[in-house]
């Protein structure tokens, strides 16, 4: 443990015993405080507009919806490494939701972490990246939010372990890690570079999931982007460096994020809701910023699939994995692993198959991928999981066959690997 770390645990630790002496009381005071006025919010249709399409960029629907919940109504469960935390309902309910909160509110909210009865917000919320929004975008996202229709969701409580359960403890941790901005991971100073900075680390927030987090749940700065897996399903490397490392060019990552489908991928998991209820929205300008940003005003030349050693290919072509590649996979992917436009996604030279950490592919094999549909009415049908069907050896053994023949991968997948992720 490095001395600077020592210091920051030390420092967490007396906040939390100083605030835990009065948090009984200061709890107390807080309760109930949830009255006054209801607002009504009578904003033009043009910033209303804007305000739409700044939630969008934001990506607020993907977390403030629960799976088959009313938009926006909260519900969500996500997992924190320290427990659960439910999404909150921000519609203009005054009971459930932000009915009564002021633009003030909402501002303070977005930016300093903190509710409307003074509580503190835990990061999930993604304050850490919205604290870097104008206040004229919160204010738009605020007039839009006011308009759409009240829904009457209870919201679900917080379930987080001790001492991460007492809310006053983030005062110490916004002391320690809250910053007024992300780091860039690319190089750039053009006005599409500085556009894209503000929508990928501001708006998209897009370094809550891609960037490592440490002990205490704080973003690592030094290493933004560099990808992180805080559940089984992984947010990938999305620097410069990473994404050309698995074969991203601006023009691929551009139709990716306004489609959801291009060469290297196709969108799954949270991602494709991200691609659903975000990206896609976005103007054609902003999407070119996205790009932009990501990788860098001078990009980095996408890097050729690796050449796999003959004779670690002739193994992979003779052995169970490729036995199970065709009783299982050639039926829909092909035996030559080039899938169906539309229909069924291309293995060969796959994103998800040239990463390092084999832990996507083995989640999409052994639970499978729901049918998903994406803008322009493109469409992939559902792939169903093979977990009952595959041991972890052989499991293993088709991973180590897909890696090493279509990502350019070593054969290093091992049925420990897979026995984790069941």
């Amino acid at each position: 443990m490095t001395f600077r770390r020592l210091v920051k645990l030390v420092a967490v630790a007396v906040v939390l015993v100083a605030v835990a002496v009065s948090a009984f009381v200061a709890i107390r005071l807080l309760d109930g405080k949830t009255g006054g006025a209801v607002r009504v919010v009578n904003a033009p249709a043009e910033l209303v507009a804007r305000g739409k399409y700044l939630a969008e960029a934001a990506d607020c629907a993907a977390c403030h919806s629960a799976p088959g919940g009313a938009p926006f109504a909260g519900g969500l469960a996500m997992q924190s490494g320290f427990g659960t935390i439910y999404a909150t309902n921000i519609t203009p309910d005054p009971d459930n939701g932000i009915g009564r909160w002021s633009a003030d509110d909402f501002w303070r909210a977005l930016h300093d972490g903190i509710r409307r009865d003074g509580r503190q917000l835990y990061p999930a919320m993604p304050y850490t990246s919205y604290r870097g929004m104008t206040r004229a975008d919160a204010d738009a996202i605020y007039a839009y939010v006011m308009q759409l229709r009240p829904m009457k969701v209870v919201n679900r409580r917080t379930q987080l372990d001790f001492p991460y359960d007492i809310r006053l403890g983030m005062i110490g941790w916004n002391l320690l890690f809250l910053t007024d901005s992300v780091p860039a991971a690319s190089t750039g100073s053009s006005t599409a570079w500085q556009r894209g900075r503000y929508l990928v680390n501001v708006l998209g927030h897009c370094g809550e999931c891609h960037t490592p987090r440490g002990m205490l749940g704080q973003m690592e700065l030094s290493k933004p982007l560099t990808g992180f897996a805080l559940g089984r399903v992984a947010a990938p490397d999305i620097t410069p460096a990473g994404l050309a490392s698995r074969g991203w060019t601006a023009a691929s990552l551009r139709t990716y994020l306004g489609r959801g489908i291009a060469g290297p991928a196709s969108a799954f998991s949270d991602m494709h809701q991200v691609i659903v209820l975000s990206t896609r929205n976005l103007t054609a300008d902003d999407n070119d910023a996205l790009v932009t940003f990501l990788l860098g005003d001078s990009p980095p030349s996408p890097v050729p699939l690796p050449t796999a050693d003959p004779a670690v290919l002739e193994a992979a072509a003779s052995g169970p994995g490729r036995t199970d590649y065709v009783a299982l996979c050639a039926g829909c992917h092909g035996l030559e692993g080039n899938g169906l436009p539309n229909t069924v996604v291309a293995l060969r030279n796959n994103s998800t198959l040239r990463l390092a950490d084999p832990r996507n592919l083995l989640v999409a094999m052994l639970d499978g991928i729901g049918p998903e549909n994406f803008p322009h009415r493109a469409s992939l049908q559902a792939m169903p999981g093979f977990a009952d069907k595959l041991g972890d050896q052989q499991a293993a053994a088709l991973a180590n066959y897909l890696r090493i023949v279509w990502g350019g991968q070593k054969p290093d997948v091992t049925a420990a690997a897979v026995q984790a992720l069941r």
